[in-house]
C-alpha cells in the first residue's frame, strides 16, 4: 500500500473510531493527523510540520473575534441584558396563544442577535422563563423543548462565531456570511413559532398573557433600547466599513461591560468568573482550530478533498443530488460532533465539490451552519438539549419527545435553505458584499 493511501486510511479511520469511542474531538482530530504525517514524512518531519501547522492555524487576527464575542456573551448573560430582551419579547408576542412559549422563541432570536451564542441563549432564556411557564401550567418538558429548539437561531443570526470559523476555513467574507445568516435565522425562528402555534391549538388552556398598557410597553422598549442598539453598533459598523469583525467583537465587549456597570446590573465581583468561563471556552475553540491546521495539511497533501470531489461528481453531475447527499452526511455527523470541529473537518472536504458545480461558498456556508444547528438539538451531543434540560430541571427523554416536531420541521427548513439560494444570498448581494451566485 502506498504511503499516501495508508495515511488516508489511518486518518479517516482514526478520526471515525476515536470520535465513536467518545475521545475528545481535538484529540480525535490531532492524533490521527500526526500519525498520518509521520507515515508521509517520518517522525521528525511529523513533529516539525505538526508544530508549524498548529501555530499557523491559530495565528490569525480574524480569530480574535471569537474570544471577544464569547466574552461579550458572558457579560450580556450576567449583566441583565437577557432579562430586558425577554421583557421586550413578551411585549411583542404577549397576545399570541401560548404566549410564553412564543416569547421563548422571540427572546432566543433577540439574544442570539446580540451575543451569537446559542448555548448561552438557552441558559439565559430558560433560567428566566422556565419557572414562569411552569407556574402558568405549561408542561416542563415542552417548555424546555421550545427553549432547546429555538436557541440555535443565535448561531445563524449575526454576529455568529460559527460563521467566523467557516470564514477562516473557506476564505470567504465574514460580513457577507453574517448577512447570509439573516434569512435562514429568521426562517428557523419562524418555524419554531409555527410549531408552537400548532401546539397551542391542541392546548387551548395555554392562554395569552395580559396585554400591557401603552405606557408599560414603552417603558419595556426604552429599557431594551441600549441592548438592541448593540446590534446597530456591531453589525452596522462592520457593514459600513468602520471596523472589522474582530474590532467589532472588542467593541461589543466594551459596550456590554459599560452597559452592565452603568446600569449596575453587572456585579464587579462576578467579572473574574466571567473572564475565567470565557477563557475556558476560548481555549477549547482555539485548540480545535489549531489541530484543524494539522488535519488540513494532511488533507491537502493526500489530495483527499479532490478525490472525494471527483468521486461525488463521478456519481452524478446533478447539483440537487450532490447537495442532498452532503446535507445527509452533515446531518448524521452533527449528531456526534459539535459545530466547530464539524465545520473545520468537512468544509475543506466538501467545498471543492460544490464550487465545481457552481454553488456559491457563501450559500454553502449558510447551509452548513443551518445543518450544524440541527446537530445542536440532536442526541447524543446536542449541547442545547442538555442546557435546556438542566435549567428547566427535566429529564432529557421527555424533552426529546417534545423537540422532535421542531426537529422534523426544521429539517424541511434545511431543504429550503439548501435549494433556495436566494434566502441566503439575496441580502449580501443587495448590500454589495457578494456579486451573486454563479
Amino acid at each position: 500500500m502506498e504511503n499516501v493511501t495508508l495515511a488516508t486510511v489511518v486518518l479517516l479511520a482514526g478520526i471515525t473510531v476515536l470520535i465513536g469511542l467518545g475521545v475528545p474531538v481535538a484529540v480525535s482530530m490531532g492524533v490521527p493527523s500526526a500519525v498520518a504525517i509521520a507515515i508521509l514524512l517520518g517522525p521528525e518531519g511529523a513533529a516539525l510540520t505538526s508544530a508549524q501547522r498548529l501555530f499557523s492555524a491559530s495565528n490569525s487576527f480574524a480569530l480574535l473575534a471569537i474570544p471577544f464575542f464569547i466574552l461579550a456573551g458572558g457579560l450580556m448573560n450576567n449583566g441583565g441584558i437577557a432579562k430586558r430582551l425577554i421583557d421586550l419579547a413578551l411585549v411583542v408576542s404577549g397576545r399570541l396563544p401560548a404566549s410564553l412559549a412564543q416569547t421563548t422563541v422571540v427572546a432566543n432570536a433577540m439574544f442570539g442577535a446580540v451575543s451569537g451564542a446559542s448555548v448561552a441563549s438557552a441558559a439565559a432564556v430558560g433560567t428566566v422563563l422556565s419557572p414562569r411557564m411552569k407556574d402558568d401550567g405549561y408542561d416542563p418538558a415542552f417548555s424546555a423543548g421550545v427553549n432547546a429548539a429555538a436557541s440555535p437561531a443565535g448561531m445563524l443570526i449575526p454576529p455568529s462565531n460559527t460563521f467566523i470559523v467557516y470564514s477562516l476555513v473557506s476564505g470567504t467574507s465574514v460580513a457577507a456570511l453574517f448577512m447570509a445568516g439573516v434569512g435562514p435565522g429568521l426562517l428557523w425562528a419562524g418555524i419554531c413559532v409555527l410549531i408552537v402555534a400548532l401546539y397551542a391549538r391542541k392546548h387551548p388552556e395555554l392562554k395569552s398573557t395580559a396585554r400591557p398598557t401603552a405606557s408599560e410597553a414603552l417603558t419595556v422598549l426604552l429599557r431594551a433600547v441600549p441592548s438592541l442598539f448593540m446590534i446597530v453598533v456591531v453589525i452596522g459598523g462592520i457593514l459600513a466599513g468602520f471596523f472589522t469583525a474582530t474590532e467589532s467583537a472588542m467593541i461589543a465587549v466594551v459596550y456590554a461591560l459599560l452597559q452592565g456597570l452603568i446600569q449596575r446590573t453587572l456585579p464587579v465581583r462576578e467579572l473574574p468568573q466571567i473572564l475565567l468561563d470565557a477563557t475556558k471556552t476560548t481555549a477549547i475553540v482555539m485548540l480545535l482550530v489549531g489541530v484543524s491546521g494539522i488535519l488540513a495539511w494532511v488533507l491537502s497533501f493526500a489530495r483527499i478533498p479532490e478525490t472525494i470531489a471527483e468521486s461525488l461528481l463521478g456519481l452524478t453531475d446533478n447539483v440537487v443530488i450532490i447537495l442532498f447527499i452532503i446535507m445527509v452526511v452533515l446531518l448524521i455527523a452533527g449528531t456526534v460532533m459539535d459545530p466547530t470541529p464539524a465545520i473545520l473537518i468537512f468544509t475543506p472536504i466538501f467545498l471543492p465539490a460544490v464550487t465545481e458545480l457552481g454553488v456559491d461558498p457563501i450559500h454553502f456556508g449558510a447551509m452548513m451552519v443551518f445543518n450544524m444547528c440541527l446537530g445542536n438539538i440532536s442526541p447524543p451531543i446536542g449541547n442545547n438539549l442538555f442546557v435546556a434540560a438542566r435549567v428547566a430541571n427535566v429529564r432529557i427523554e421527555p424533552l426529546m419527545a417534545k423537540v422532535m416536531p421542531f426537529f422534523w420541521a426544521l429539517c424541511i427548513g434545511l431543504l429550503v435553505v439548501t435549494f433556495v439560494p436566494a434566502l441566503s444570498t439575496w441580502l449580501p448581494t443587495q448590500m454589495g458584499l457578494m456579486t451573486g451566485t454563479p
